[in-house]
This record gives structure tokens, sequence and C-alpha cells, in this order.
């Protein structure tokens, strides 16, 4: 049952990382690319990091602080760097797609609003 429990983490991170590299491919603009990325090293990295850190509490019963700290840091950082990353493009005006619908930061600036994503 702990082969199958891990085996299952490790086949769920290595399709999130595999659709994330797709994604990177075939997205049309910097912002979606970015949120492929950053979604998939989220998700990804962390179903392998909690495979190998059960790997080693079942097999050699191991308490890996280091791989706690991985899944840590991984879960509060991609994010957050995917958001940095895709707010400086904008505010650095690389266009969006070309079939881009709605603009929120926009739509409060034209409105004389401070936006909510600028704060």
């Amino acid at each position: 049952m702990k082969e199958v429990v891990i085996s299952i983490l490790l086949i769920i991170g290595t399709f999130f990382i595999f659709s994330g590299a797709l994604g990177i491919l075939r997205f049309p603009d910097v912002y979606t690319r970015i949120h492929a990325a950053s979604k998939s090293s989220t998700l990804g990295v962390a179903g392998v990091l909690i495979a190998a850190f059960l790997f080693f509490i079942f097999e050699e019963q191991i308490i890996s602080g280091k791989l706690l700290l991985g899944i840590i840091f991984i879960l509060l950082t991609a994010p957050v760097g995917g958001h940095m990353i895709s707010r400086a493009a904008y505010n650095s005006n690389v266009p969006l797609w070309k079939n881009t619908f709605k603009d929120e930061i926009e739509e409060h600036e034209a409105k004389g609003e401070k936006s909510p994503l600028n704060r």
C-alpha cells in the first residue's frame, strides 16, 4: 500500500510538471505562460517532494526536515514569484494576448481607482 501511495504522488507530480512544460510551449503570451509555469512547479514539485518524504518515512524511518522545508519553500515562493514576474511584465507594458477580453487593472485605472492588484 505504501508503494502505491508513493507511486500515485510521483505520477501526479510528474503529470503537473509535464503539463506545465506543455503550457509554456503552447500558451500565447507571457501571462498565461507564467501561470502555467508557477502552477505546475507548485503542484508538481510538491507532489514529488511529498512522495520522497513519505518514502523516507516508510522505508528508512527518517523524517527529513530538508524535504519539509523544500515543500514549504516551493508552496510559498512559486506562486508569489509568478505573480511578481507577471506584475513586472504588465508594468513594463508587455502586451496581452490579442484575444484577452478583460484587463482588470486597466478597468480600475480608467475609473480613477487604485487597482487591488497594485496595492
